[in-house]
């Protein structure tokens, strides 16, 4: 067992794996990831069942066999994708109930393709969570401006949502208010909101990566070098206690609401000058998720150094940061709006990519 590991755990952290595939399944070793290092949750996303299909043998004969009877290759990838989910929801079923429905938790992606199609991503949804056919299932929406109205309406329809590609506070409250509405909606018809849980997926070391590059223009050794990302994120949480705090939400709550809990997605640190651990150590407090791929999970394992709450003690010092940033030059709207249009293109490539592997093998 990690020290570490238990340490972000007890601090009030949810540590998910950002990856999912027939061989983790098979070989046991996402069973063992549960057992030995504090992993409640799952999420994927194109980008990780492309390279899970295309990167094992073990899809093979499920290929031929749907090719055989009359499948199309978008509706191969359907059944894979699901069938891996549906197992990983079941191995996850204890973690489920031990945690009163709050973690055990997979997440399976609408097709990146109708990221600003709402009519088509709620029925997308809608079709992955009846097929899927679990509890403890999560269905990812993109928080496009188009995806926002599918949030509502799913949840009102009473499905849990992970609402992915988040770069920004301004859309994480729209996020929120997307979710808050859906519940609303669903206790205004006399239905019942008590197991409905969400996510949201608010994207870190991309903004790094990004504004580290314009800093760069400006000057060698910027001192903001390094220092958006965990600031954005630490405001996105800022704004999460504000709305779990406000009466809008107290009155939601007092009838079995859950609250949308806020998820840090993209934890792997992009520039190797960086601590390998600090898009979670710097990002522990309660009612998070952090979601990581495992190399960031064993780094942590190895070397973090969790000190509690990281999060509420440096709201003040980035909105500074934020103030800095902008008198440096820096358009954040300019460069969140490029990231999210730039993370639905790669989504919609790795889907394509998805679709042409299974093609292959199954010509």
């Amino acid at each position: 067992m990690s020290e570490s590991l238990q340490a972000l755990s007890e601090a009030g952290v949810s540590i998910w794996l950002d990856d999912l595939s027939r061989d983790r399944l098979q070989t046991g070793s996402l069973s063992k990831l549960i057992e030995d290092s504090y992993v409640v949750g799952v999420t994927t996303n194109p980008s990780i069942f492309s390279a899970a299909i295309s990167g094992s043998t073990l899809y093979k004969e499920d290929i031929l066999e749907l090719k055989q009877e009359g499948f199309s290759t978008s509706d191969i990838v359907t059944e894979l994708t699901t069938s891996d989910v549906r197992n990983a929801c079941d191995l996850f079923l204890p973690t489920f109930l031990e945690t009163n429905q709050v973690d055990g938790r997979v997440s399976i992606e609408v097709d990146p393709r109708l990221a600003y199609n709402t009519t088509e991503t709620i029925s997308q949804g809608k079709q992955l969570h009846s097929l899927v056919n679990r509890p403890n299932l999560l269905i990812k929406v993109p928080a496009t401006l188009d995806g926002l109205p599918a949030i509502e309406e799913l949840t009102a329809q009473g499905i849990s949502v992970n609402v992915t590609l988040i770069f920004s506070t301004p859309r994480y409250e729209a996020v929120m208010d997307a979710f808050i509405r859906g519940i609303e909606r669903r206790l205004a018809n006399g239905l019942s909101v008590s197991q409905i849980h969400s996510v949201a997926s608010f994207f870190v070391s991309r903004i790094d990566a990004d504004i580290d590059k314009k800093l760069d223009a400006i000057s060698e050794n910027h001192p903001l070098r390094g220092k958006a990302a965990i600031a954005n994120a630490v405001l996105a949480y800022e704004a999460f206690l504000k709305v779990s705090h406000s009466p809008r939400w107290q009155k939601l709550a007092d009838r079995g609401a859950n609250m949308q809990r806020p998820l840090w997605a993209s934890t792997g640190v992009k520039d190797k000058s960086y601590d390998s651990t600090r898009y979670v150590i710097e990002l522990t407090a309660p009612h998070c998720v952090n979601t990581m791929p495992e190399g960031t999970l064993n780094e942590v394992r190895a070397h973090g150094k969790v000190r509690g709450d990281s999060i509420t003690p440096a709201i003040a010092q980035s909105h500074k940061v934020f103030s800095d940033l902008a008198a440096a030059g820096i358009d954040f709207t300019a460069v969140v709006n490029f990231l999210e249009d730039d993370g639905v293109i790669k989504f919609e490539k790795a889907w394509e990519e998805l679709l042409a592997n299974v093609e292959s093998v199954s010509q």
